[in-house]
């Protein structure tokens, strides 16, 4: 089953972008990004949770572009600091903060901490240009190591260490991190109700003529 119209990925992260193509890629729907499209207004991403980041990034895409847009808000959360940096996991140590800052700040707030248990959370949404959004939900457990370790991936991965493998998520390759990581569990969760999706967006694109 095909889509006649392009879903676009609802970000800039290159990161992102690179796991969500490998991710889609044996699937038949066009992927497009914002860059393949004229600025756009930011979202402002002020949201309580990861699922209200989401869906209202999904949602302003779909409306701004016309065509479909799949969105995500993902993030750390690590149980010693009471879930944080949470929504906020890419700005934590300020609004213009890079990976390398916010690892800064999160390795100083846990010195000293034996607890270092955490979570990556992905949350999907899939929006049209008006209506109700479709949402999937990703959870990867592992820990924060005292120390950066590996060269690959982005954000807080070299300090995300996942037990059964025995490395952290940067010293893994693109395909192993995205045979358990947060993101991947979301696109599987989205995989198996693929069908559905289609029926889903074919009949409010069908609803919702533009």
């Amino acid at each position: 089953m095909t889509l006649d119209r392009p879903l676009v990925l609802a970000t800039k992260n290159n990161g992102k972008i690179s796991e969500f193509r490998d991710l889609f890629r044996n699937l038949d729907i066009e992927i497009k990004t914002l860059d393949d499209f004229g600025p756009i207004p930011p979202v402002i991403e002020d949201g309580a949770t990861f699922e209200d980041n989401a869906v209202k990034k999904a949602q302003f895409t779909a409306r701004v572009l016309g065509i479909p847009a799949i969105a995500d808000d993902s993030g750390l959360t690590v149980k010693a600091l009471q879930g944080a940096p949470g929504v906020f996991s890419s700005r934590y140590a300020g609004e213009n903060a890079d990976d390398e800052s916010n690892n800064r700040k999160l390795l100083a707030e846990m010195e000293g901490i034996e607890n270092r248990a955490a979570a990556f959370v992905c949350v999907l949404a899939i929006a049209v240009p008006r209506g109700p959004a479709l949402i999937y939900e990703g959870t990867c457990e592992g820990m924060i190591t005292e120390t950066p370790k590996g060269d690959q991936g982005f954000g807080y991965d070299p300090l995300f260490y996942y037990p059964p493998f025995q490395k952290t998520f940067a010293q893994l390759t693109g395909k192993e991190k995205n045979s358990i990581s947060h993101r991947g569990k979301a696109i599987e969760e989205l995989h198996g109700e693929l069908d559905k999706v289609v029926i889903w967006l074919k009949q409010r694109l069908k609803e919702e003529p533009f």
